[in-house]
Formats: C-alpha cells, structure tokens, sequence
C-alpha cells in the first residue's frame, strides 16, 4: 500500500511540474521580441532573419506605413508575426521645442489620444482582420497633457495588453502580478552589445518567465541595435529554443494571464 502511493504522488508531482512549464512548447522561458515604429530596417533585415530562424515578433506600428510598404506590412502579418498598435502619430513629451508640435503629447488630451488609438486599431484590421490588438505606449509614457490615460484605455476595451520600457532587470516572473496594461520590457537603446543581448536572455533563463526586448532600427534608422549583434542574438535563441519559447507579445501574455 505504501509502494502504491509513493507511486501515485510521484505519478502526481510529474504532472505538475510538467504543468509548471511554459506552453505550448513545454519550454522553461519564454522571449518576445518586438520592434518599434514601422521601420524599414525591420522590414529589410529584421523580417529576414526571423524568418531564417523560424522565429516570430510583434511590431508595434504607427501611421507611419505608406503606399510603398504598407503591402510588406500584410506580408509580416501573414508570416505570424503580431501587428500591434504604436498610435497613429506617436505623441511624445517635447521639452525642447524641436519637434512637431501637433506630436507633442502636451499639447494632447485624453480624447485625442485615445481617438488616435482607436483609428489605429482600425487602420490595422483593414491590414491583418484581428480584433484583439496589443499597445506600446510612445516612449512609454501613460499619460498625455500631464493626465493619465491607462484608465481610458483599460475602459474602452480597445487594447488586450500593453507593453511600457524598462531596463535590463525587467523579466516576469510573477504572473498573479502583472498588469497587462503595463507589461514591463527592456528598451534596447545606447551601445548595448551582442553580448549584452544574449546575457538578458541568460538572466530569464536563470530566473525563469518572461522577458521582453524593445528594439528599434535594426542595422540602420535610429536607437540602432546593429545587424550582427541582432543576428547573434537570434543565433543564442536558436541554439537554446529546447527550453525557450520565442513568441508573439500577444501569445506570451495569453500564456500568462492564464497560468497566475
């Protein structure tokens, strides 16, 4: 009888730890990548090396496509990738007087915001027919003429998840308490290098859960992660997808609001 239920409890603890692993791919960890503002070097280098590793990203877009690439757009969506909606005019906090004005979040309020971010979720259904649709706030800022807008935007039922920047402490491990209007990342900026990328990845995988990376221009544009470093990145990922899931932002937070 002893025997019988050491066996059953083994039986049971098997069960649940294999429930404890990151679905569907029954991997340990899982990494986002994702990509800001519709660039073309995303289109012209990123896009091709995910698709050599058979990798998938959300692209957080803004108004920004146009006649000349807004079909290469519907072609990244088709591919799996995530569409996900940047605003259509990507308002930020101007205190030096050099932007464009009409972009500067302190000149908006939050009707404005919020009707940019709901044209924008039509703009991408006319491209990719999904209603259930993910967000970046522009340079992670949640509010707009000095006023929060994360209320609004949790009432409208507009946006599923969100993603906000951080740094390279930025990994979830504590599913029951994320908010999925404000999912933290690390915002890949400065002269952060191949190694530097790779040793994020490292630290998920020493921590367990989730870790999300925020890129910009890949090999070219601006807040520029260069090529290589991108590709070696991808390289390390490949060479561990036995205990990584690289998905969608979308997936990954459906994943994890289902498993707090």
């Amino acid at each position: 009888m002893k025997k019988l239920t050491l066996f059953l409890l083994l039986i049971s603890f098997g069960a649940y730890a294999q429930q404890k692993k990151i679905s569907p791919a029954h991997k340990k960890v899982i990494i986002v990548l994702s990509y800001d503002d519709a660039l073309n070097s995303q289109l012209n280098i990123a896009i091709p090396q995910l698709d050599s590793a058979n990798f998938k990203g959300t692209f957080f877009v803004c108004g920004n496509m146009n006649q000349d690439n807004i079909e290469k757009w519907r072609a990244v969506s088709k591919k799996g990738n995530e569409l996900a909606n940047h605003t259509l005019y990507h308002p930020c906090l101007s205190t030096d007087g050099k932007g464009e004005p009409a972009n500067n979040s302190a000149n908006y309020t939050v009707y404005t915001i919020m009707r940019e971010v709901s044209s924008m979720n039509n703009f991408l259904f006319a491209l990719d027919q999904r209603k259930d649709r993910s967000f970046a706030f522009p340079c992670s800022e949640t509010t707009v003429g000095g006023i929060s807008y994360l209320d609004s935007l949790r009432k409208s039922g507009l946006i599923k998840y969100a993603r906000i920047g951080g740094d390279q402490n930025s990994i979830i491990t504590d599913y029951a308490s994320i908010d999925p209007l404000q999912v933290p990342s690390w915002g890949v900026v400065g002269k952060v290098t191949a190694d530097d990328l790779v040793d994020f990845v490292k630290k998920v995988q020493k921590n367990g859960g989730i870790g999300i990376f925020m890129f910009h221009g890949i090999g070219g544009d601006y807040l520029t992660t260069p090529a290589a470093n991108h590709k070696k990145l991808l390289n390390y990922l490949v060479q561990h997808k036995e205990e990584i899931w690289v998905t969608t932002f979308g997936e990954a937070m459906d994943y994890a609001m289902k498993n707090k």
